[in-house]
């Protein structure tokens, strides 16, 4: 049973807004969007579409989750990024931040490249959680402890076609 938690519509209308901010905070900069596959890919595309200024793309993977719903807690990265950032602002681009872990980790892992700054994008926070506290300079939307999928989020790499946000289950 899939409950629409958030609508197509929402999320197009407050990814403009975001990117309106960001393209206003990071004018005359030059500025590197990092997606973090896999779930990401779908927030950043409607994203830089939605951008008024020149960016870098690229992306990381890492791992927290295995096949299972809950972090192990242990973040690996499986495939870092080609771009050098040294020197460039970098904004860290997820799909949803729940304990932190993989949050904490990529705040660190980019700090250790040089870059002028490092903030976090996310479409989904789910503070309630959180486990390490991180910075989100952008959000989407704030939401309850349910397991959600769609708009490029996934269980078992089901799901992500959805065109909405969704929670599985109750």
């Amino acid at each position: 049973m899939y409950k629409i938690l958030i609508s197509q519509g929402r999320i197009k209308r407050r990814v403009a807004v975001i990117a309106r901010q960001i393209s206003k905070d990071y004018k005359g900069k030059k500025l590197v969007l990092v997606g973090v596959l896999k779930g990401s890919f779908v927030f950043l595309s409607d994203l830089i579409r939605s951008l008024s200024i020149p960016v870098e793309i690229d992306f990381i993977n890492v791992s927290s989750y295995g096949a299972g719903t809950v972090p192990s807690g242990v973040v690996r990265i499986k495939k870092d990024i080609d771009l050098p950032v040294k020197s460039k602002h970098v904004l860290i681009v997820e799909d949803i931040v729940d304990f932190g872990y993989t949050m904490d980790h990529l705040l660190k892992f980019f700090s250790r490249k040089k870059p002028k700054s490092v903030k976090i994008c996310t479409l989904l926070d789910k503070p309630s959680r959180r486990r390490v506290e991180v910075p989100i300079a952008y959000c989407g939307f704030k939401v309850p402890d349910r397991f959600l999928v769609g708009y490029g989020l996934d269980y078992n790499q089901d799901f992500r076609y959805f065109p909405d946000i969704r929670s599985i289950g109750k």
